[in-house]
């Protein structure tokens, strides 16, 4: 949105962008803290090109101060780099699962984790392990016989 602003010029984009994360925010089941800081942060966003609304609604989101003496949002580039990623599991190249690993987690780690997957384990019990396939960042495909 501030690249939209001042380098592009370009309000339409900038406005999309807010309904993205817009969007988002209506999906979002967790810590009220963090919707309300994405909320704020939509409000300041878009002052620029509708000051009188986002006026009212910043008050309404419980700030006595005008919605123009507020911090313009910057990014957290700590708040962007993933602690965990999903992965997909296939079993014979068919999806039988998915999990969750730490970003920089190892291949070995990666397929203990698969090959515990209460899912996969029904397709892989009693069944010689011929061949685990780790994609990085993807998938697993563990290939019985």
């Amino acid at each position: 949105v501030s690249r939209d602003y001042s380098e592009r010029l370009t309000f339409n984009t900038a406005i999309a962008a807010v309904m993205e994360l817009l969007n988002e925010i209506g999906k979002f089941e967790g810590n009220p803290a963090v919707t309300r800081e994405a909320l704020e942060a939509c409000v300041v966003l878009l002052s620029p090109i509708v000051p009188h609304i986002c006026h009212a609604l910043w008050q309404d989101l419980g700030h006595s101060e005008a919605v123009i003496d507020a911090p313009w949002p910057q990014v957290d580039e700590s708040a962007l780099v993933k602690s965990s990623i999903e992965m997909v599991v296939q079993v014979n190249g068919k999806v039988r699962g998915k999990i969750q690993v730490a970003a920089d987690a190892d291949a070995e780690s990666i397929k203990d984790i698969a090959r515990s997957n209460e899912n996969v384990l029904r397709f892989i019990d009693g069944k010689t392990i011929r061949k685990e396939i780790v994609v990085p960042q993807k998938l697993v495909n563990i290939v019985v016989g």
